[in-house]
């Protein structure tokens, strides 16, 4: 298979031709998983463009997106693949006549016509260049990560009744975690590493410029000099980056020509998700305009 990048300088281009910003390491790490076949574990901080980094190369790849959202209790039949159950039982109720063996009509039920692909059977399975996002992977249980391994190590798929069906190519492998808990090191060694943090408030300046359309360079640095102030409080769910460009856009639609405390406590929901942290940011803001 070709490689998708000629450098990581083009991958940085071509994410910020998609509004992706990123850092040198960040597109140097996606660049090396391309050329080594190999998964990106994307840990940080939730809402720090973990997941867009995904959307986004598929974008500029134009790479079909699989994604497979994590949870508590994701199993096989969810992730990887499930018979059609009731489709194999009316072909056995239809076959209950006939002169056919069982042997000939079990060959005939455990086949394609009756496969259901789940994402990370139809990465495998597909034939145009993919991205795969497995999102969230600290949720699962340490048990369901084992589903994982055969195919970020050897990019197949074993199924009983069919046997081993290898990658037709290999996808691009996004794993977002938010550290929720500690992943295995077996799923760790499969994966090229990256931390994504809070960007810097000259990035996020960047960002929101890039973002959010009709802004003011001046209400953007506003902005991103405030965000980087309030998460510096101790709070319960600092602001994400995400958070930032809708708190921009308000702004914006607000017609906001500066932020002052007056305006930082009536947008503050829009910012902040918890009543504790909203009043907590009202107080220090206050202190600090008083003083």
């Amino acid at each position: 298979m070709s490689e998708r990048f000629a450098s990581a300088k083009e991958v940085r281009s071509a994410l910020a031709g998609v509004d992706y910003l990123c850092e040198d390491s960040t597109a140097e790490v996606v660049y090396l998983a391309d050329r080594l076949n190999k998964p990106i574990l994307v840990e940080g901080p939730a809402g720090t463009g973990k997941t867009q980094l995904a959307k986004s190369v598929a974008e500029f790849t134009s790479s079909h997106l699989i994604r497979l959202q994590c949870y508590e209790g994701l199993d096989e039949a969810k992730a990887l693949y499930e018979w059609n159950y009731k489709k194999q039982l009316l072909r056995i109720q239809a076959e209950r006549d006939s002169d056919r063996s069982w042997n000939t009509v079990s060959d005939n039920i455990f086949s394609d016509e009756f496969l259901l692909t789940r994402p990370l059977l139809e990465a495998i399975r597909a034939t145009d260049p993919v991205v795969l996002l497995i999102d969230e992977v600290d949720r699962v249980e340490i048990e369901t990560e084992a589903l994982l391994l055969e195919v970020l190590s050897e990019y197949q798929v074993s199924i009983p009744e069919l046997g081993t069906l290898n990658a037709e190519q290999i996808p691009l492998v996004f794993l977002t975690s938010n550290n929720t808990r500690e992943l295995s090191e077996a799923l760790k060694r499969r994966c090229l590493y990256l931390h994504i943090d809070y960007p810097t408030a000259e990035r996020e300046r960047e960002i929101i410029v890039a973002r959010v359309p009709g802004i003011d360079a001046a209400l953007a640095d506003q902005v991103a000099q405030v965000v980087r102030s309030i998460r510096q409080i101790e709070l319960k769910k600092p602001p994400s980056v995400s958070e930032t460009l809708d708190w921009a856009q308000t702004l914006v639609l607000l017609e906001a020509e500066k932020i002052d405390t007056e305006m930082v406590n009536s947008t503050a929901n829009i910012l902040l998700k918890y009543q504790s942290d909203i009043a907590r940011v009202a107080k220090e803001f206050t202190v600090a305009e008083a003083n």
